[in-house]
């Protein structure tokens, strides 16, 4: 669980969000183990990612003020689709890394920082840990 603490930079005080699913293989050590054996709280969310609208992952992330946003390309991919419009209304504020997962990640998803440009900081840093799922080096 170290590799979890140092590569996300877990915090007794960080709010931790990984949109896997909890069937997924390593959905329990995504949700439960890694944040929370760190002291962090972990949100957990079932339902579609735009419903009942296109931002309802970026409500998600103010309303509990999430630091560690941890989720795929294929929903990064769907972000930059839904528009700018939708992450520009929420206090994004609390984020302070973006986490990718599951699969490679293409150039535009991994340059688009989930956020619109004039919404990005230079404090919140990127992680792209595809297969360190598989491997155990993130356990």
């Amino acid at each position: 669980m170290m590799t979890s603490k140092w590569v996300f930079d877990l915090k007794d005080e960080d709010t931790y969000w990984c949109t896997a699913d909890i069937g997924w293989v390593t959905g329990p050590q995504l949700y439960r183990l890694r944040p929370t054996g760190h002291g962090a709280t972990s949100v957990m969310y079932e339902g579609a990612p735009n419903w009942p609208h296109d931002g309802r992952f970026w409500e998600i992330i103010e309303k509990y003020r999430v630091n560690i946003f941890y989720t795929a390309p294929t929903a990064i991919r769907a972000f930059i689709k839904w528009g700018d419009q939708w992450p520009q209304k929420y206090d994004l504020s609390s984020l302070r890394l973006l986490g990718s997962v599951g699969e490679p990640i293409n150039p535009e998803a991994w340059m688009c920082g989930y956020l619109p440009h004039d919404r990005r900081r230079s404090d919140v840093r990127s992680s792209d840990t595809l297969w360190q799922d598989r491997n155990r080096a993130r356990s």
